[in-house]
């Protein structure tokens, strides 16, 4: 038979839950008050026949004091903890640590994937297993697990918020997913599973695993080598999700808490400052069992459900692998809507699905997709190294299947990359593309800068460049993209400018400890490169934490890498010539062919490099994203320029933009923000991406002006 907790601990927290004493106990199981005090201290354990009066006294079934794998029922039933209204008045209109992110199943993937990742157990060598399953409830299933969750203590609640939706964000998603629920007789359930992770350890409200998610927001207590998170935002986009705010949690723990690891549960609900029967309550409320150590045992903390209970909400894991179950209730995904048709949903002619399968079958598609996109390289292995993750994607309705379990198959999703990644693991890697299949292999220098904005370099860190012919599943070419130690795709950026009749290409940069643990300075570009991070975890660049810990100017070595990266690539991809002179054939030669221009006359003043090309365009952060041509005199020596970007005014000076990535891409490069030219180059092109955080308006309502400065940029 299973046994769980110790008994002397399990009786001592069942007596609290009861709120019944030691003599009150012995009483009950006609035993002495010295013997209930043996028996919870450890120095005793009852006899068979009495074991079977104190189930009686506690109200509970001989069985669970055998196991002791659960709580009583007894006293302090699971209930909804509410917090309450602040005392000074103020008002929360949602948990700010949401907005960070959209209702977005792709951006829940890359987040709680990477959260498993950061979270795997090292140990054994085995890679983290996650799976996410969609599970439509209507009719009496949506009616069980409506009772399983409490609902009618609930309702007030939602009411509330219902009635000043229009005042909030919160409220009008939250009433939009209470008002799908009961229009449309249905509710989808999300749960996102991970097995050979350490689960949510530690106390309820002490430092722990479990109270930085459950308990605390922006909190990131990860430390591990390679973990991809740090802001303590990535488990936010668990209640984005969720157009109710609620998410249910079932850990199974590595290490244990209060002697148990299995079936540890709670829920917690996001919503607005409300008002219900005349008391105020400040947002967020806990499901658990009222804690007796608390006034009034007014707080729910976490308990240990039986299977029956963890049944009832749809919380079963597969295993008693350790790993978290997080349970979003009521998913909702904005993009999946827009795929919802019949024909994007890839129904069958006449098949009967009603919209809401279509929605579900959208999402299924759409997590598939995220899960080969972002995490292709921590599903691939090769030579000595394992794979860190294995994803899979099922759909339920009401129990039944409607999309079978499927595995996310990184040689699918990203046939040329994975077939790049594994080359360098089993260590069969080319210095030249000479044939179709081979992968090529470069080392890029990160030039690491010393902390505190110390001038000099701390150490050069050798990240390793792969280069392999592009296939068709992959999706965009020639592309690089880069990752760390995690293995989580961070940026993907295109390598432009490349000349007419190069091969279609994908690149990957493996940096930090993805480059290898034995490469040096692997340890302090993980470090370096995490904190070049912004919430997203999807490029490297400017931010906060990287001018605090290094300098403003750091970026700037991230900008190097990229022009180090971009001209490797050209020179892999791109065909050496075998004569001097021109490269073009003499029919392209000839189509190319432009006027050439008289040379200016000599003057006394220095001939220099002009703009003769600029494209600029917004990103979907509100960036400038500027691609620049200059045209270069013929001269033996070209001074440096220095790029400048200024907002357009009507009057006074211009304001100045500092750049947040600045990278050559032909005919030059970049070092330290200023532009040196290849010696008798015609033309160059660089890109530039503005820093965001110092716009003085709105990008929208700018224009635009670009100087190029001779020098360091003091002259134009």
């Amino acid at each position: 038979m299973e046994t769980g907790e110790d008994f002397g601990p399990w009786l001592a927290r069942q007596l609290k839950l009861a709120r019944m004493t030691q003599t009150q106990l012995a009483d009950a199981a006609d035993v002495t008050r010295a013997a209930v005090s043996a028996w919870i201290t450890g120095r005793a354990t009852p006899r068979a026949e009495t074991i079977e009066r104190v189930a009686q006294a506690l109200g509970t079934d001989l069985a669970t004091v055998h196991t002791r794998t659960t709580d009583t029922q007894a006293g302090l039933p699971v209930t909804w903890y509410h917090r309450p209204g602040y005392h000074d008045g103020g008002r929360d209109g949602g948990n700010a640590a949401a907005f960070a992110f959209d209702a977005d199943v792709q951006v829940l993937a890359r987040e709680t994937c990477q959260n498993s990742l950061d979270e795997r157990l090292t140990e054994n060598g085995r890679p983290v297993r996650v799976r996410y399953t969609l599970h439509e409830l209507t009719g009496e299933a949506l009616d069980a697990f409506r009772k399983a969750i409490l609902w009618d203590d609930l309702h007030p609640h939602y009411q509330a918020v219902s009635q000043s939706a229009s005042h909030q964000k919160v409220g009008r998603v939250v009433d939009a997913g209470v008002r799908d629920m009961f229009e449309r007789g249905r509710l989808v359930l999300l749960r996102v599973d991970d097995y050979n992770a350490s689960g949510l350890t530690g106390d309820d409200y002490d430092d722990g695993k479990f109270a930085a998610v459950v308990r605390r927001q922006l909190e990131s207590l990860k430390s591990g080598r390679g973990a991809g998170g740090s802001y303590g935002l990535g488990k936010a986009t668990l209640w984005a999700t969720s157009a109710l705010g609620m998410v249910l949690i079932h850990s199974t723990l590595s290490v244990p808490h209060e002697g148990r690891t299995e079936r540890r549960l709670i829920g917690r609900l996001e919503l607005p400052w409300r008002s219900v029967d005349g008391r105020a309550y400040a947002g967020p409320a806990w499901l658990g069992r009222p804690d007796p150590d608390t006034q009034g045992a007014d707080v729910a903390r976490s308990w240990w459900a039986d299977e029956k209970t963890v049944e009832s909400l749809h919380l079963t894991r597969d295993s008693d692998e350790p790993g978290t179950s997080f349970l979003i209730v009521g998913a909702h995904d904005v993009a999946s809507l827009d795929q919802s048709t019949p024909d994007a949903a890839g129904d069958d002619e006449g098949g009967g699905d009603d919209d809401g399968t279509r929605d579900v079958r959208a999402m299924h598609r759409r997590l598939v997709e995220a899960l080969g996109r972002d995490f292709w390289a921590a599903m691939t292995g090769g030579g000595s190294r394992l794979p860190l993750l294995e994803t899979s994607v099922r759909t339920l309705r009401n129990g039944e299947v409607v999309v079978e379990e499927e595995k996310v198959d990184p040689t699918v999703t990203q046939p040329s990359r994975t077939r790049a990644l594994r080359a360098f693991y089993d260590g069969t890697t080319v210095d030249r593309l000479t044939e179709a299949g081979q992968v090529a292999l470069r080392n890029v220098p990160l030039r690491l800068p010393l902390l505190g904005g110390r001038p000099g370099t701390h150490g050069i860190h050798q990240a390793v460049l792969l280069v392999t012919d592009a296939e068709d599943a992959d999706g965009t070419s020639n592309e690089v993209h880069s990752l760390r130690g995690n293995r989580m795709t961070i940026k993907k950026a295109r390598v432009g400018d490349l000349p007419l009749g190069v091969t279609a290409f994908q690149a990957v940069l493996l940096a930090g400890h993805a480059a290898g643990e034995s490469v040096p300075f692997a340890e302090e570009a993980e470090e370096f490169l995490r904190a070049a991070e912004p919430p997203e975890h999807d490029r490297w660049g400017q931010t906060e934490e990287l001018t605090l810990r290094w300098s403003h100017a750091a970026h700037r070595r991230i900008s190097r890498l990229t022009t180090e990266v971009n001209t490797a690539v050209k020179d892999l991809v791109v065909a050496r010539p075998k004569r001097s002179g021109r490269q073009e054939s003499p029919k392209l030669r000839k189509a190319l062919t432009v006027p050439r221009k008289t040379a200016p006359r000599r003057g006394s003043a220095p001939v220099l490099p002009e703009l003769d090309g600029l494209d600029a365009s917004i990103g979907e952060y509100g960036e400038w994203q500027i691609t620049a041509e200059v045209k270069l005199p013929r001269a033996d020596e070209l001074p440096a320029m220095t790029p400048v970007v200024l907002l357009d005014v009507r009057s006074g000076s211009r304001p100045k933009l500092d750049w947040a990535e600045l990278v050559a891409v032909d005919g030059c490069e970049v070092e330290d923000g200023v532009l040196r030219f290849t010696p008798r180059a015609r033309r160059a092109v660089f890109r530039g991406v503005t820093d965001v955080a110092g716009h003085p308006v709105r990008t929208a309502l700018t224009r635009l002006v670009l100087e190029l400065r001779a020098g360091n940029g003091s002259e134009a």
